[in-house]
């Protein structure tokens, strides 16, 4: 069978169906999510520090959100930061920032700490009656986690994504009016690192000494021109401008367009190269400007970690927009741990099945799409914290890595096409490799008139470093 013969199978609507089940976060054990509808969900799962629950629901025709847990090593090599990152990474415009910061964000991260060797050949060339501060100081600035590393590393994933506008510009201008909210939160050493741009929010549940109650405390700040104090700053970068936050349906808005006042992409709004054709007229500004309108600049706070902080709950706005942080926290509290996530993504859209005066079995029923009319995508993850390893060191942790995202056709359709490509180049390397597993099993397929399982399991294998399927 030749390879275009391979290739237009690959892409046929019947292929992409049968193996659309087989699209699933890449975290590699037996059960890496469930798909229920319109809903992805991993109801429990350990982390170095405890266990976690993680939940999406899709709202929106194309899924916007995306979140991630990564624990373990948290740097490039096992001499450096051990812990647990999460990421809340809500879209607006589109799915492509998101998506890139799911990609990119955290390998970021891991970059900013150089390997052993490249820090033993730099202390070589230095005098010997130095290297005793300069190995302290190295230390204190590249082997641990800081708030000026996520810094960087939020700034490398902007700085990388308007790159990446710029270069798909005289094809994809729209993709200079697409971004994303960024949430993260870092556990490393006792300490607690919460990074944020846009509206996404972090709660920190906390018992209460002497009683059984769980207090529900924010340790997130937000970025949406709604908040009173977001315009006042606003209005204070930009003083010249008095458009800068316009009142637009009872909604605050920046420049009338855009409610975060912080978001990683939205380049229409940073740079002025992106302020003109063939952008969408509603994304243009009609005045030029010098300075970026908004920013990417994330809002960090440090919160060391006490045996009474119970969990943290993590999630986009879809989720606070039906919930308060106290209804948050004290499901939580009251329930199982198992399912928690999904739990709290159940009450969010029974409550805004109760705001539109209808029933929640009848919500369920509306398709994507129509769904954003009641309510958002909504991202959810939840970190429970267990007292006795929170001090504890975990230098020796394997990685553990769990993605949640509901992908579209055109997305596994694009993911499909790079998968082939690589089915080309390892074939080429390989007589017997990767092009000649998918010519004899869609040959088998041929004779035999239907695909089996193992089929569909081998074809994912094909797609694995790209991170969006699991086997």
């Amino acid at each position: 069978m030749s390879n275009s013969t391979i290739y237009d199978y690959m892409m046929s609507s019947d292929y992409l169906k049968m193996v659309k089940p087989c699209w699933k976060p890449s975290y590699e054990d037996e059960d890496s999510g469930r798909i229920d509808g319109l809903l992805w969900y991993k109801d429990l799962g350990p982390h170095v520090y405890g266990d976690f629950s993680m939940a999406l629901v899709q709202a929106n025709s194309i899924m916007e959100d995306q979140c991630q847990l990564e624990s373990g090593p948290l740097s490039s090599s096992n001499s450096g930061p051990h812990g647990t990152f999460v990421g809340v990474y809500d879209g607006h415009g589109g799915p492509e920032t998101a998506r890139f910061i799911n990609d990119n964000l955290f390998q970021n991260l891991k970059s900013m700490f150089p390997s052993p060797f490249i820090a033993l050949q730099f202390l070589q060339l230095v005098a010997l009656m130095f290297v005793a501060c300069l190995v302290a100081g190295f230390a204190s600035e590249h082997h641990e986690m800081s708030e000026n590393v996520i810094r960087k590393a939020f700034a490398a994933t902007e700085d990388d994504f308007l790159s990446l506008v710029k270069k798909e510009w005289p094809s994809k201008p729209n993709m200079a009016s697409v971004g994303s909210c960024c949430l993260v939160g870092l556990i490393c050493n006792g300490l607690l690192y919460i990074s944020n741009v846009g509206d996404s929010r972090a709660v920190l549940g906390r018992a209460q000494r002497g009683t059984r109650e769980v207090s529900a405390i924010q340790v997130s700040m937000e970025h949406n021109a709604n908040i009173e104090s977001v315009r006042d700053e606003l209005h204070s970068l930009h003083p010249h401008d008095p458009q800068i936050v316009v009142l637009k349906h009872k909604v605050w808005r920046v420049k009338g367009i855009i409610q975060v006042s912080r978001a990683i992409g939205d380049a229409y709004l940073k740079k002025a190269e992106f302020n003109r054709e063939p952008l969408a007229s509603k994304f243009r500004l009609p005045e030029p400007f010098e300075e970026p309108i908004i920013s990417a600049e994330p809002s960090i706070l440090v919160h060391k970690l006490y045996p009474e902080d119970q969990f943290l709950i993590f999630a986009s706005d879809g989720l606070w927009e039906h919930l308060s942080n106290e209804e948050a926290v004290d499901i939580v509290q009251n329930y199982p741990r198992h399912g928690i996530a999904r739990r709290l993504v159940k009450a969010a859209l029974k409550e805004a099945a109760k705001k539109r005066e209808m029933r929640f079995s009848d919500l369920k029923k509306i398709d994507r799409g129509v769904r954003r009319h009641f309510h958002d995508d909504v991202s959810v993850v939840v970190i429970y914290l267990d007292p006795g390893l929170i001090d504890q060191s975990f230098n020796c942790s394997s990685p553990f890595s769990m993605r949640g995202a509901l992908l579209d056709m055109k997305y596994l359709r694009s993911r499909t096409r790079l998968a082939y490509r690589i089915c080309k180049v390892q074939t080429a390397a390989s007589p017997v490799g990767c092009g000649w597993m998918w010519s004899e099993k869609l040959n088998n397929r041929k004779s035999d008139g239907g695909m089996t399982e193992d089929v569909c399991y081998r074809s994912c294998t094909i797609d694995r470093s790209l991170r969006s399927i699991h086997i």
